[in-house]
């Protein structure tokens, strides 16, 4: 790719070197210069011959067969670790193995990740959204590998996360790094990745109509007519795969659903606000914790503490070991078997009572988060999609089954299903996808009525009292997150440094009139700035308000500059937003506005330059 970009003679000049370092070369760099002379063959048959709509639709269809390999990888790379660790356990009959192998895990993924990748992963999905908005769409190589190799150790080993987050962002960098060979528009950057984002959910839960509702409802893809047709080519293309080598069957199967009564409404409604108030507990928690490690500077003090937390909560409650499918499915019969299972406690009378269960299953909810959050605080790679669902499963289990010791007959796997969408909509803020996800995860599709009550229920929750989910709230804050509203996004995406003026002319503040006078003889602008000795910002002078001064030449050298200057009642901090640099344009009578960095004066944004560049953009991304 970077080839590419070299213009032919840099090109030339870098083989020429090659070939004078290392003897025998030359069919290598051959090979290089056929290659590149057969791309620019390609790109200029294709502009020639193929509209962009058609090429993009090839392009995500191609783009969801590679992400849906990607996701064949990753789980298979999952399950072979999960079983070389649970023959050793096994084999050796030591459980308190289960404390040591997640720690192990993430150790493995934090060498990796320290050796070979050398940048912190971060999150998978805020990464994703960040890039699109704040980095035209260009997402890093190393993520179309980097996160299939990290999770599947943290998870392999037992982290307590799941894979989603991480094939999103490898998907969606096999799409960005695509976009960038064939040299797209930012757009159509923009477009694949979504294409891919939904070409991974549709791959690694075999769900095509989930993965494009997500592509629009939390990568904030507006639908349209030229977007439509290669979503629809990623996601199908990228289930195909999926069902060719991970087989057709549901990744969470339902015997037997109970159907819809009306009846049910009120219990759904109750389990609805329960699942968002749930959601902002696991949201508002995760976020602590997550800030909680960032204050923490050394790695491996912040592995020591998440790992050791870690393995003590698996060891306690097995069931938080690594993505909990297994819990789940149980879940999904009613079997609270499972859920003790290889406990010091599975023994105890307590269990045997309803207040014993009750207060296990409340447990496990409770502290499910805190094993999420010491696994990423620790270094762990992974997603949130997991830990959501089984939030979900256990709440459902427990709701039904304090319900029937209540006396009412409630089905125990309905709402063990229901509730994996009620925290899907929650936590993601993304209550459509919740209902398509878990129908289609678990073929449940009789039960879309109170799927919808329950994740609408839970969304309005947890968004009245925290408007962003964990995955946008940070971006939000600092006014980099791509939404459904247009004017936002063009703003968003544009970045105020590019818009800084700096042909302002300087004067020092202890120069006098006639010093002004000599700048103003050189200067095209009507307005000077005075600073210090150090460039520190002290305030402006207006040609406007001075040049009744400027022939009267007795006071050349009596009159101060710092008599004459003022300091203006609207300034713009550097590294501000261009949407806070708009607001203060719309609030003031400024045409021009200083713009400072922690006192130090830097130039000038102009209105006339942000909103005209704001039309460019709004015209280009308006033309399809």
């Amino acid at each position: 790719m970077l080839t590419f970009q070299m213009n032919s003679k840099l090109f030339s000049k870098k083989i020429l070197e090659f070939e004078k370092k290392v003897p025998y070369s030359r069919p290598i760099c051959e090979m290089k210069t056929n290659f590149k002379e057969r791309y620019r063959k390609f790109m200029f048959w294709r502009v020639r011959n193929m509209s962009d709509r058609t090429f993009m639709t090839i392009l995500a269809f191609i783009v969801g067969i590679a992400v849906g390999l990607a996701a064949v990888v990753m789980k298979n790379s999952v399950h072979l670790v999960r079983e070389l660790v649970i023959t050793i356990i096994d084999t050796t009959h030591i459980h308190y193995l289960f404390f040591i192998f997640p720690a192990i895990g993430i150790l493995l993924t934090l060498i990796f990740v320290k050796v070979f990748i050398k940048k912190k992963l971060g999150h998978g999905i805020p990464m994703v959204l960040y890039n699109m908005s704040q980095n035209e769409g260009r997402i890093p190589k190393h993520n179309m590998f980097s996160r299939i190799i990290g999770s599947s150790l943290t998870v392999g080993f037992g982290g307590s996360v799941g894979l989603e987050g991480p094939i999103v962002a490898t998907g969606a960098a096999i799409g960005s790094n695509m976009g960038q060979l064939f040299h797209l528009k930012y757009k159509q950057v923009i477009l694949l990745i979504a294409c891919a984002s939904a070409g991974a959910i549709a791959s690694i839960f075999k769900a095509p109509i989930a993965g494009i509702i997500f592509s629009m409802e939390v990568m904030m893809l507006d639908l349209s007519t030229a977007s439509l047709l290669p979503l629809l080519a990623a996601s199908i293309s990228a289930t195909l795969t999926s069902y060719l080598f991970l087989g057709q069957n549901v990744v969470y199967p339902v015997e037997h659903t109970d159907p819809f009564m009306l009846r049910d409404t009120g219990f759904l409604v109750v389990f609805g606000i329960l699942c968002g108030l749930l959601s902002l507990y696991f949201s508002k928690l995760y976020l602590a914790q997550n800030n909680w490690f960032k204050k923490i500077k050394n790695d491996w003090v912040k592995f020591a503490i998440g790992s050791v937390a870690l393995g003590l909560l698996v060891f306690l409650f097995p069931t938080l070991y690594g993505e909990g499918f297994e819990t789940i499915n149980a879940a999904l019969r009613g079997d609270f078997s499972v859920i003790f299972a290889s406990t010091f406690y599975s023994s105890m009378p307590i269990l045997q009572s309803f207040w014993g269960i009750a207060i296990i299953l409340l447990l496990i909810i409770l502290l499910k988060v805190f094993a999420t959050g010491c696994t990423f605080g620790a270094g762990g790679a992974g997603g949130i999609f997991a830990p959501s669902l089984f939030l979900g499963a256990i709440l459902g289990l427990l709701y039904a089954h304090i319900c029937q010791s209540l006396g009412f007959e409630i089905s125990v796997g309905n709402y063990a299903l229901i509730g994996m969408a009620g925290l899907i909509g929650g936590i993601m803020h993304a209550p459509f996808t919740a209902i398509f996800l878990i129908a289609e995860l678990t073929g449940g599709y009789s039960l879309f009525v109170p799927l919808m009550i329950v994740s609408t229920i839970s969304y309005f929750v947890t968004r009245a009292a925290m408007p962003n989910s964990v995955y946008t709230i940070l971006l939000a804050k600092r006014g980099e997150l791509l939404t459904h509203n247009a004017d936002r996004n063009m703003l968003a995406m544009m970045k105020l440094e590019q818009y800084i003026e700096r042909n302002f002319l300087t004067i020092h503040e202890d120069a006098t009139l006639r010093d002004l006078t000599k700048v103003i003889s050189h200067s095209t602008r009507t307005i000077y700035v005075v600073v210090d000795s150090e460039n520190n910002f002290k305030g402006l002078v207006w040609l406007d308000q001075i040049k009744h001064l400027i022939f009267k030449t007795e006071m050349y050298d009596t009159t101060k500059v710092k008599d004459l200057m003022f300091y203006p009642s609207t300034t713009i901090e550097y590294g501000m937003s261009v949407q806070e640099a708009a607001e203060l344009f719309e609030n003031s009578n400024n045409y021009n506005i200083v713009v400072i960095d922690k006192g130090k004066y830097v130039g000038f944004v102009s209105r006339a330059t942000i909103f005209s560049n704001y039309r460019k953009m709004i015209k280009e991304f308006a033309n399809d």
